[in-house]
């Protein structure tokens, strides 16, 4: 198994060591991801198996506004970090009241099908993005 390093300026890293950073916060983000993305999904189905959890409250309204968020922060790959954050918790938001507002309108109001809703909605969303940036690369690489 090959080893690849990464060379940093010496200034950045500890005594003086090339190549660690030990305590550096990337290893942090994968987890976080995949923790945030495991309440979303338990708190979905909870919701879709109409559990009498006392998780399925907060777990249910964090898929609601998480899911959404991420479809929407994933389009705005060229905001700033915080700009980002707020647009797509603001996207998410007028997404689940959008979603609740129709379904009210239709006369179709349910706990399943506004969360079925929602998670189609992000799912549609966040494919479009992928799409379209693969769609993108594909075509500068024919135009080169």
């Amino acid at each position: 198994m090959q080893t690849i390093r990464i060379k940093t300026d010496a200034s950045d890293a500890p005594d003086g060591v090339e190549g660690t950073r030990p305590g550096s916060g990337r290893d942090l983000w994968p987890v976080l991801a995949g923790a945030v993305t495991a309440v979303g999904g338990i708190g979905a189905l909870l919701a879709l198996t109409d559990s009498s959890s006392p998780l399925r409250a907060p777990f249910t309204l964090f898929f609601l506004l998480v899911a959404p968020a991420a479809a929407i922060a994933a389009a705005l790959s060229g905001l700033d970090p915080l700009s980002r954050a707020l647009v797509s918790l603001a996207g998410a938001i007028v997404v689940d009241m959008l979603v609740a507002q129709g379904l009210l309108a239709l006369h179709l109001w349910s706990v399943r099908g506004g969360i079925a809703a929602v998670t189609a909605i992000s799912a549609l969303t966040l494919l479009l993005v992928l799409v379209r940036r693969h769609g993108g690369r594909t075509v500068r690489r024919q135009g080169s």
